[in-house]
């Protein structure tokens, strides 16, 4: 019987690729993904698009009641403008909603306990370190010993939260994705939330960025492709 493990995943380009990344490893994937209010939510369509190519076990988990107590972020703020840019540049800490990871990997964390699997997994990577704090390898590190403390003799004693690409560049995601066969047309990046990725925002910049480091060829339609000086 394959390992049980819960993926969080938002229906974006990097818990894409995690998804594919964990059933290559032979593992039973569940996956949980949720609308807290974000202006970008057509992304959970896209998650849906990836559990129904795989017949995955798929739970939305609405938190848009909590959404006024985290909209100082642009993403669930719709008052304000989401910032256009490079995500090393200061303007795209405005995209931060507090604590998010820690809310949503709790919440997987309690179903993936009920239903016997002895991980969940997070597509957190080293291009995040930047701006957000809950997208780092300390962060991943005190998650796990929390849970194994909140959870003592109900939790399997290997429970782990798997962030495999905590250490890896969004161009090595797209390369791991490329040789996994990832459906990119299948995973949504912009925080705009409109029709078309914007090619302008943090994210979509990212995006562009990535697959021109894979070396793979995006097949993203933007709607601008504007140029951003890397400021690091």
């Amino acid at each position: 019987m394959s390992e049980k493990v819960v993926a969080v995943v938002s229906g974006g380009l990097d818990s894409t690729v995690l998804v594919y990344h964990l059933r290559d490893l032979g593992l039973d994937v569940s996956m949980i993904s949720f609308d807290y209010g974000q202006r970008h939510r057509k992304e959970l369509e896209h998650a849906k698009k990836t559990a129904s190519r795989f017949a995955i076990e798929h739970e939305i988990i609405d938190l848009t009641n909590v959404t006024n107590l985290i909209s100082r972020s642009v993403l669930t703020d719709h008052s304000r403008d989401v910032p256009d840019g490079h995500y090393a540049e200061n303007t795209m800490r405005q995209t931060v909603v507090p604590n998010r990871n820690a809310i949503m990997l709790n919440i997987a964390a309690g179903w993936a306990i009920t239903l016997g699997a002895t991980s969940i997994a997070t597509a957190i990577h080293a291009g995040d370190h930047y701006i957000y704090p809950d997208c780092r390898p300390v962060f991943q590190e005190k998650l796990s010993e929390m849970l194994k403390v909140a959870n003592e003799g109900f939790i399997d004693k290997g429970f782990s939260v798997r962030a495999p690409f905590v250490n890896s560049t969004k161009g090595d995601i797209v390369k791991i994705g490329d040789t996994l066969g990832v459906e990119w047309p299948e995973t949504w990046s912009c925080y705009k939330g409109g029709d078309i990725h914007c090619g302008s925002c943090g994210t979509c910049f990212e995006r562009r960025e990535a697959f021109a480091e894979a070396g793979v060829e995006d097949p993203t339609p933007y709607l601008a492709t504007p140029h951003f000086d890397d400021p690091r």
